[in-house]
């Protein structure tokens, strides 16, 4: 017996939502499928806040760095990245969350989700062309950067413990790695 999963459209996970139908679950919406999230431990809070406190002075008034907030992606998926740097469109964010069109960067700190965001997540990622994807494992302190979308996958995937990256979206802009994974 072959067992259907129901898939979810993004304005029925939105009308879920607005029901308070998920309001007491930690959840993302991932091609179709309604995901729980794992929680945060201390580490993945600490370096997550750090780190988007020093991309907001890095960046300053280039893009808006959005925290654990939804993007809204055209392959059903609505997930939320713990670092979002996007364009800053002001009230527009009223009307809908990031698409990926407004996205330079996501990044996720993983621990108990590391399978998740290095499977499952780059091809949600890769799917809908994000330029730019980063993967902090905070089991060994790695930065996994993602790059190059070419049809559903990332072609470029580089490991760094430390040194400095270039943004892709902002070239001239020099990140530490250690403020992002071990600050």
């Amino acid at each position: 017996m072959a067992v259907t999963l129901v898939k979810w459209t993004v304005d029925e996970y939105h009308r879920m939502i607005a029901a308070g139908i998920l309001d007491e679950r930690r959840v993302e919406l991932l091609k179709g499928e309604i995901v729980e999230m794992s929680p945060e431990g201390e580490p993945h809070a600490y370096f997550s806040s750090e780190a988007g406190e020093y991309l907001t002075r890095l960046l300053g008034d280039r893009a808006m760095i959005r925290h654990s907030k939804p993007i809204t992606l055209p392959n059903n998926s609505e997930p939320e990245p713990d670092i979002a740097i996007v364009q800053r469109l002001g009230r527009e964010y009223l009307e809908h969350h990031p698409y990926p069109n407004n996205i330079f960067l996501l990044i996720e700190y993983s621990d108990s989700s590391l399978d998740k965001d290095l499977e499952i997540k780059t091809k949600v990622y890769a799917e809908v062309e994000i330029l730019e994807y980063w993967v902090v494992n905070l089991r060994r302190r790695q930065l996994i950067v993602f790059r190059d979308p070419q049809d559903g996958e990332y072609a470029s995937k580089s490991t760094f413990t430390g040194g400095t990256i270039y943004l892709l979206a902002f070239p001239d802009v020099a990140v530490s790695v250690d403020a992002i994974v071990s600050r």
